[in-house]
């Protein structure tokens, strides 16, 4: 779990949360801790010039295909000044099973290059030094500095946490990734920022997951997952209407769409198109978000 300690001044205001939204949040966190108390970032990595470059790698790739190439890789490069010595072509060998590798290649070199030139060989500690390098942007700034000097300097957003935070109803659907992080900093105590991305990653891999996920009787989503687009009495593509769920305060309710049985095929098929196409967007913001 990621440490407390003097945290930075933040760049921007946040928004404003009713203390009963932040109730909300503080039982959502009570029962992610509950669930997943050993929730830690999956990539492997000994320092923080690995896990900066695991995280580049990890754009767009899932951390197992990451964590299968990056043994071989550190081994043959295994300093900043060794990726900063090497060309982009010597890289791409070892990470040739990752999706959009010469990219990452010219990525880690250049990355690692700032680190040379601009910071004596040493991975910058701040948000704004890391975003001054190549293949970096605030979600891969924001986990090198969580976990490896625990500075919590916002909330790491990837597609899990983007997700679950419309199916948890602590934002609104279609929110943009940016909202998302900052809708997620003003509901949770900062302390808790480098931990929240872990369970919520965890809980999206595990449980909670993009498509054909059967989790309504799940103790978190049963509690608080009301807005899930998944959420049918009879599971995904029954009919009937999805009642609205509480979570103790009438201001924290949520509504959700109601699917009535018996609909109008067009309409059916209108509403689907909808949902596919909100699924689309989502994941496009996603890629706008991406480190390359």
């Amino acid at each position: 779990m990621s440490a407390g300690g003097a945290q930075p001044a933040l760049p921007f205001a946040l928004p404003r949360v009713s203390a009963a939204a932040r109730r909300r949040a503080e039982r959502l966190l009570a029962a992610l801790r509950r669930d997943y108390p050993g929730a830690v970032c999956e990539l492997h990595y000994t320092g923080p010039h690995e896990l900066l470059v695991a995280t580049i790698l990890s754009a767009q790739s899932t951390d197992a295909g990451v964590n299968k190439a990056t043994p071989a890789l550190f081994a043959a490069f295994p300093s900043p000044a060794h990726l900063a010595g090497a060309t982009p072509e010597q890289i791409e060998p070892y990470i040739r099973t990752i999706g959009l590798y010469r990219n990452k290649a010219r990525s880690i070199h250049e990355a690692m290059k700032g680190v040379m030139e601009r910071f004596g060989g040493q991975v910058p500690r701040t948000m704004e030094e890391l975003l001054t390098l190549r293949g970096v942007a605030r979600k891969t700034a924001g986990v090198v500095l969580s976990n490896c000097f625990g500075v919590h300097a916002g909330v790491v957003v990837d597609t899990h946490v983007h997700r679950l935070a419309q199916r948890l109803g602590l934002v609104a659907r279609g929110a943009s990734v940016a909202k998302t992080e900052r809708a997620l900093m003003a509901l949770f105590p900062r302390p808790a920022w480098g931990d929240l991305s872990h369970m919520l990653i965890w809980h999206g891999r595990r449980a909670c997951k993009a498509r054909g996920s059967a989790c309504a009787d799940q103790a978190i989503c049963a509690e608080f997952g009301a807005r899930c687009e998944l959420r049918t009495p009879g599971g995904r593509g029954a009919g009937g209407i999805v009642p609205a769920q509480t979570s103790g305060d009438r201001s924290t309710r949520t509504s959700v769409q109601l699917r009535i049985k018996g609909a109008p095929a067009k309409a059916a098929k209108r509403a689907a198109a909808r949902g596919e196409k909100s699924n689309k967007d989502q994941a496009k913001r996603a890629r706008q978000e991406s480190n390359l």
